[in-house]
């Protein structure tokens, strides 16, 4: 049996390094139902999310029912499996709770899954735990409008030791002291990951044994801490090819939180870097100078952390792009006004291009008459969207 398995806590007490997250999940639990019917919890793999929502279940007496959102895409699927569930009462226990895990997965090929997912989050009786390695897909910007927000840490390697050292006592089994201290470092943070090599190496004795050091994707947020807070080396050249985000993405992200953490001649360098990086961006779209990729990473990791006049520490809570948000509901009005004209367009007989460009004229006709919009098939979205 896997030792991630055997070993896995039941009790919050036996839950190490995430004492923040198992306060807010134990809140929406006991207040449930607040205004917000579902919580994500969100981080890299391997530092208890799962583990947290069976957890909560055991310590609250629940029912619970998991389900992958990986092998749930559709909407005819979570209609067919997640609905009955979030409406049938628990036949064994007195409380019930819904686990979505990996909800990256639903982003990933969606059909019709996600939105389906937020309309029954809103039927739900029951609290919802959603998780997720990586919640900044622009895919789930509704979603995380409608949930509760947790991040999970990453777990620091002497507690990751320390919890090495009881499995080995529980196994009764040893294994020196250096290669434990080895295995915790290597991990990054992933216990999962530490105890799946913990039980490797003791299968075989292989206390010598060199273990690779993972190339583990980095979430957004500690990219900007060691960009903007440490001192610029030959690993920060790389930072952002360890985050699973678009480069036109992270952009916006440094935009957005550079005043948060430079003032003065620091601010005018790193924005001076920004420009720059923007420069050779247009100059990729444009002249299809894919070689020019490298300068523009050079300026958006080196450059901006280079910008301050020494290290940096406190705490500072980086905030996500607001332009994100602004480009997306742009991209919302843009595509009902597109359909509205695909519509017009093949009732009259006309090119697309040419309702586009008459479209105020084309929203007094369907206006003046409701029968209309009824001729062209216009959906509800469509019509409100007209008398605005």
């Amino acid at each position: 049996m896997p030792w991630t398995e055997k070993h896995r806590p039941k009790f919050f007490v036996e839950v190490k390094g995430q004492d923040l997250g198992i306060s807010k999940l134990k809140n929406f639990i006991n207040t449930f139902p607040q205004k917000k019917k579902a919580i994500i919890l969100h981080g890299p793999p391997g530092v208890g999310k799962t583990t947290l929502a069976h957890v909560v279940a055991l310590e609250t007496n629940s029912e619970i029912f998991e389900l992958n959102a990986s092998d749930l895409r559709n909407k005819g699927k979570l209609q067919e499996i997640l609905k009955p569930a979030m409406e049938q009462k628990s036949l064994t226990k007195k409380k019930k709770i819904i686990l979505v895990d990996e909800v990256d997965g639903i982003s990933a090929v969606d059909r019709g899954g996600l939105t389906e997912l937020l309309s029954l989050i809103s039927l739900s009786k029951y609290p919802i735990i959603i998780t997720a390695n990586n919640v900044w897909d622009r895919k789930l910007n509704v979603l995380r409008i409608k949930c509760e927000m947790v991040q999970l840490k990453e777990i620091d390697y002497k507690t990751i030791k320390e919890m090495l050292i009881y499995i080995l006592g529980k196994e009764n089994k040893f294994i020196d002291d250096k290669t434990l201290t080895n295995i915790a470092l290597k991990a990054k943070g992933d216990l999962r990951a530490a105890i799946n090599d913990l039980q490797t190496i003791s299968r075989i004795d292989g206390s010598s044994m060199i273990l690779d050091e993972r190339n583990k994707k980095i979430d957004i947020f500690n990219a900007l801490k060691m960009v903007f807070k440490e001192k610029p080396t030959k690993e920060t050249l790389e930072i952002f090819n360890n985050v699973n985000m678009p480069i036109d993405e992270i952009i916006l992200w440094i935009e957005e939180n550079i005043p948060a953490e430079y003032k003065g001649e620091e601010l005018a360098k790193a924005i001076d870097a920004l420009s720059k990086t923007d420069i050779f961006k247009g100059r990729i779209y444009k002249q299809q100078y894919w070689r020019f990729l490298v300068y523009e990473n050079i300026l958006l990791s080196y450059g901006i952390s280079a910008a301050k006049k020494s290290i940096k520490t406190g705490f500072t809570s980086y905030k996500k792009p607001t332009r994100i948000l602004k480009i997306w509901m742009h991209n919302q009005r843009t595509l009902k006004k597109k359909s509205i004209a695909q519509k017009y367009a093949k009732y009259v007989h006309v090119g697309v291009k040419r309702a586009m460009q008459e479209f105020p004229l084309i929203k007094q006709i369907i206006n003046s008459h409701k029968e209309i919009a009824k001729e062209l098939r216009l959906n509800e979205e469509e019509v409100e969207y007209l008398k605005k």
